[in-house]
């Protein structure tokens, strides 16, 4: 039986992703409950961490506690990953100890390579190229708050990250659209995105024609990990990017404001944005929790080791 594994968002199918949301609200239930449900009882996740985290590392480990199983903390400085081992070789060893896998680094093809060679489950907690558990959480708290994402759309203001190709992912598998404005030479490149065209998107040179009619706001910081060195430059590239009350009001009477975080408030956004009345951050970054307890159930259900 073939290993299942969520390195992109695309990795899974529509009906997989709502059918994980529907799990998603009766676990977020029964915590709130305080009701038990220990469904991963006597088994173990790794994390790997080569791109350090708080939300990624909070979520994952205490989801997995709350589920029943155990959860192991791994970085790459202090294991044979940092001393060179090859990928394939951890993959073999590693999944050979545990039920499930989840990375967090930087480059998509360790984390590919690492899967190919892995006999469970593997997760993708982020790499430089996709972030799919934050876009699950995004999208299951516009849901949760206001009904299908079908046919809505989202502003993606900054840099063509990580979470900005998600998003592009999700919008074809949700149909929905999103409109993208970058300073120049920071747009979408489709082949890195995994995209299968551009049908679902469209980028804007100036934010505040992407922001019209937008049902949700999004950025990021400017300046991701690993690119800390063009941090002046990008500062000064991005400055007619900052999402701002402004910007908000350009953008539909109830739009959210989404951030993955963390966020640098008088940066990529101002903090009577981030901190009014239409930020849902903080609710995102709570679902996070929720929806990847689902997807280490689903991903769990069934799985040979």
């Amino acid at each position: 039986m073939a290993v299942k594994h969520f390195l992109q968002f695309n990795d899974f199918s529509k009906a997989e992703i709502l059918s994980l949301f529907e799990k998603t609200k009766i676990i977020k239930e029964k915590f709130k409950a305080y009701q038990k449900y220990w469904p991963l009882e006597d088994r173990t996740l790794v994390m790997i961490f080569e791109k350090a985290s708080t939300r990624t590392r909070l979520s994952f480990e205490s989801g997995m506690h709350q589920m029943g199983g155990t959860a192991i903390y791994l970085n790459t400085r202090d294991s044979q990953l940092g001393r060179g081992e090859p990928v394939e070789d951890a993959a073999q060893v590693i999944s050979r100890m545990c039920d499930i896998v989840m990375i967090r680094t930087f480059e998509q093809d360790i984390i590919e390579r690492f899967a190919q060679n892995s006999r469970v489950p593997v997760i993708n907690g982020l790499t430089n190229e996709y972030h799919p558990c934050q876009i699950l959480a995004d999208i299951y708290t516009f849901i949760e708050k206001k009904g299908s994402i079908q046919g809505k759309t989202v502003a993606w203001i900054g840099d063509s990250n990580n979470v900005c190709n998600t998003w592009l992912q999700a919008a074809e598998l949700f149909d929905f659209n999103v409109h993208v404005s970058t300073p120049k030479g920071y747009e979408v490149e489709i082949e890195r995105a995994g995209l299968y065209g551009d049908d679902h998107f469209e980028e804007f040179e100036d934010p505040m024609d992407a922001v019209k009619g937008a049902d949700i706001v999004t950025t990021d910081v400017w300046t991701s990990m690993g690119f800390e060195s063009e941090k002046k430059e990008r500062l000064k590239d991005f400055a007619d990017w900052q999402v701002d009350q402004e910007m908000m009001l350009s953008a539909n009477k109830d739009a959210f404001f989404m951030h993955c975080l963390p966020a640098h408030r008088g940066e990529e956004v101002t903090k009577d944005v981030i901190d009014g009345p239409q930020s849902v951050v903080w609710d995102e970054a709570e679902n996070r929790l929720h929806v990847q307890k689902a997807l280490l159930e689903y991903l769990l259900a069934g799985s040979e080791k």
